[in-house]
């Protein structure tokens, strides 16, 4: 299977056959990707070298021409430490762009910290009217990355990783996707969470929602699924949890009484933990409901390992989400 940002590079490179409007800037990083495309366009194939505020800023000059600019390189490279001209060149200005990334919050552990941006969502979500995508395979990829290139000139982020789950699923951009249904809460895996999350409830009584777009959030979806749960409340969930052998030394399962129609929500993302907790209040807010952001927690990252290790190390392998997760609905 190619990743995510092979995919990425082989598709745009098309896309810039088809479509005159559209411009790469790349800041050395992933250059060798779009080398066939770079002859075939050298004047919308744009490598800026190691200059990651002025990739941003020509980008935002090429918007303001009527262009349709992709930008790309290390996610740490593109939000955080260009984050005045994102603010500036695309949002004051009102001009649409893409911004690609890759390396998430820990994909290239090596590289050490400042090839590592957990906080990247978190950051763009200070701006107005970003979208903001986060594929869990890079057939997933594809569809967002051609849905972000027609899009106008919507400003929309799309978050590649190294770490993807082992088969695509029917995603749509901007919906959730309905993955197993349950009664005893809600659990929404963001991008290549999915797997972990499928892994740790298995056998508990739980909906799990597939998110591929988180902004903008989509309140419909999760409404609709925390009302078809209703009822139920946190008893069923730990019962299911207790009743399957799942139980990971936990308190026992309350009985659910007096949870009526109240709601709960655990979001597992691959970034900083609570990036969309406020999202998910904001959903639910007429109503009872708890809700547990699963992620990166906010500490240094000093220790480089894999990326297998880095998801043991802040509990998100399955085994330490099913823990967390069980836990929360039994309480």
């Amino acid at each position: 299977m190619d990743t995510m940002r092979e995919r990425f590079a082989a598709i745009v490179s098309r896309l810039l056959d088809e479509d005159p409007r559209l411009a790469v800037v790349l800041a050395e990083i992933g250059k060798d990707g779009f080398a066939d495309a770079a002859r075939a366009h050298p004047d919308r194939v744009i490598n800026v070298g190691i200059r990651e505020q002025l990739l941003v800023g020509v980008g935002g000059g090429l918007a303001l021409t009527g262009m349709r600019p992709i930008l790309h390189t290390f996610a740490s490279f593109l939000i955080e430490r260009p984050f005045e001209q994102i603010k500036l060149d695309f949002g004051h200005q009102g001009m649409g762009g893409v911004l690609v990334s890759a390396a998430g919050s820990y994909d290239w552990p090596a590289g050490g910290y400042t090839h590592m941006a957990p906080g990247d969502v978190a950051l763009l979500d200070t701006l107005d009217g970003w979208t903001v995508h986060v594929p869990g395979h890079p057939d997933e990829a594809e569809t967002l990355l051609r849905d972000a290139a027609a899009a106008g000139d919507d400003s929309v982020y799309v978050r590649l990783s190294a770490h993807a789950n082992s088969a695509p699923r029917d995603i749509a951009p901007g919906r959730f996707l309905t993955v197993r249904k349950g009664r005893g809460g809600v659990v929404i895996a963001v991008g290549p969470m999915l797997d972990n999350v499928l892994a740790a409830v298995e056998g508990l009584d739980v909906t799990v929602l597939y998110a591929t777009t988180v902004r903008p959030f989509d309140e419909r979806t999760l409404r609709a699924a925390t009302a078809a749960g209703a009822g139920a409340g946190s008893g069923a969930a730990g019962a299911s949890a207790a009743g399957t052998g799942a139980g990971t030394g936990a308190a026992p399962a309350s009985t659910g009484a007096g949870t009526g129609a109240a709601a709960d929500v655990v979001i597992v993302e691959p970034y900083l933990a609570g990036t969309s907790t406020g999202a998910v209040n904001d959903t639910l807010a007429d109503r009872p409901h708890r809700v547990l952001g699963l992620g990166i927690p906010r500490r240094e990252l000093r220790r480089y390992g894999t990326i297998d290790e880095h998801l043991a190390g802040q509990g998100l392998d399955p085994a330490s989400l099913r823990e967390r997760i069980a836990g929360f609905l039994r309480r």
